[in-house]
């Protein structure tokens, strides 16, 4: 339809729902999800196996995470600028390329530190997909749709984050760590296959000019100026933290008496993502009808009585509770994303790697320290102050972010 009249005529207004371009959008990004956060968290349902075969603590072993998400969050402001230039398909074709190359030699690291510094670099790689996919998706998808698409791809995250621990943990329990790793990057290689594949020719993108560093780094100060976008990097910084803690240590609280889970069992923990699967594709929806602060803080609030539930003994009860807290997790990851792209008028692509670089600064840091309280004090003083933190991003929220009415262009209401 566009096809006759020039761009700069009639602007790309974006593939609708239900179109062959749309799916084939979802689909690549798909693929791309699962070959980046199926190698990004292979090794957190490991870490007990990584911490007996190398000999480190559990908060050295949980390095081999906070590692790869501090060189995702390095990366993703590179990333951004290099796709300004040359398109986000090009650059998250590169990126998914290296990070699959790098996440095969994983599996040969001679050492704890020779280990360190693969997953570093392969994280580093992995930080062309989230950098750029949300900015890809407003671009390509039409704005009626984009929030169905984002929440598409968050939920698509969730099942190549959920894949690669389940496919991990059997593997290792049979033939060690480093198999159980290289199993998942095999996979994660043909999904990068599939990435490449099927995503369409860009039809929104318009090249940035070839400003000078300072001119590219200008563009990271409107959203460092906005105290709403700010409020919501604090979300992802805080929230992804508690989340990935949980997530890190959980495990050795299980594998250790009177509970004793094996590695595949462990493994299996993570089937709780499918919650997030579910929540992170509902909100969108639920937000439109009461508004993205409301939904935020219920999210928000679901991970602090998720996290209350794991501090009872019966092992039912620890399960309920990590359940509901990945489901409330899953659903405040998606309106936070989400929101970020509509608030940011200008330098999106920036805007939504500044949101991804406290994501995983959060994960990494947050992640790493969490660790350190567990080992000296236990899960419950860990929990307690997890929720702290998740309490603090909800007060954040409701300082700093607008009432749901305010944004209700940016989403409309479905026939509406």
């Amino acid at each position: 339809m566009d096809c006759q009249s020039p761009e700069a005529a009639s602007p790309w207004a974006g593939h609708r729902q239900g179109s062959a371009g749309y799916r084939r959008v979802l689909a690549a990004l798909a693929c791309a999800g699962v070959a980046t956060f199926a190698q990004l968290y292979s090794l957190q349902g490991l870490l007990p196996m990584v911490s007996r075969d190398l000999q480190v603590t559990a908060a050295q072993a949980s390095l081999t995470v906070s590692v790869a998400t501090v060189g995702l969050a390095v990366a993703v402001l590179p990333w951004s600028f290099a796709a300004d230039r040359w398109g986000r398909v090009r650059i998250m074709g590169l990126a998914v390329i290296l990070a699959t190359i790098l996440g095969l030699l994983v599996p040969l690291a001679p050492s704890f530190e020779g280990l360190l510094v693969l997953r570093a670099l392969e994280g580093a790689a992995l930080g062309g997909i989230p950098a750029l996919a949300i900015a890809y998706l407003t671009e390509e998808v039409s704005p009626r749709h984009a929030s169905a698409a984002a929440g598409a791809y968050v939920a698509g995250t969730t099942l190549g984050g959920l894949f690669g621990r389940l496919l991990a943990g059997p593997v290792a329990d049979m033939a060690g760590w480093r198999m159980g790793t290289l199993a998942v990057s095999l996979c994660a290689a043909a999904a990068a296959a599939g990435f490449l594949l099927l995503a369409p020719r860009p039809r929104g993108f318009v090249p940035a000019r070839t400003d000078g560093f300072g001119a590219v780094l200008g563009k990271l100060l409107p959203p460092l100026r906005n105290a709403q976008l700010l409020a919501l990097y604090a979300q992802a910084f805080l929230l992804m933290g508690a989340f990935v803690s949980v997530y890190n240590f959980l495990g050795f609280r299980l594998e250790a008496p009177p509970y004793l889970f094996p590695a595949s069992a462990v493994a299996l923990l993570f089937l709780a993502y499918l919650a997030g699967t579910v929540t992170s594709r509902l909100v969108a929806g639920i937000a439109n009808r009461w508004g993205r602060r409301n939904v935020l803080l219920a999210s928000t609030g679901a991970m602090v009585a998720g996290l209350a539930m794991t501090l009872a003994a019966p092992v039912t009860a620890i399960l309920a509770g990590l359940i509901l807290f990945t489901a409330g997790f899953f659903g405040a990851h998606s309106i936070a994303s989400g929101w970020t792209g509509s608030l940011a008028t200008s330098g999106r692509a920036q805007a939504a790697s500044l949101y991804n670089l406290s994501y995983y600064a959060g994960s990494s840091l947050i992640g790493w320290s969490a660790g350190l309280v567990f080992q000296r004090f236990g899960w419950g003083v860990m929990a307690g102050a997890l929720g702290v933190l998740a309490a603090l991003a909800a007060g954040l929220a409701v300082a700093l972010l607008p009432a749901a009415t305010s944004h209700a262009p940016d989403h409309p209401r479905p026939g509406a």
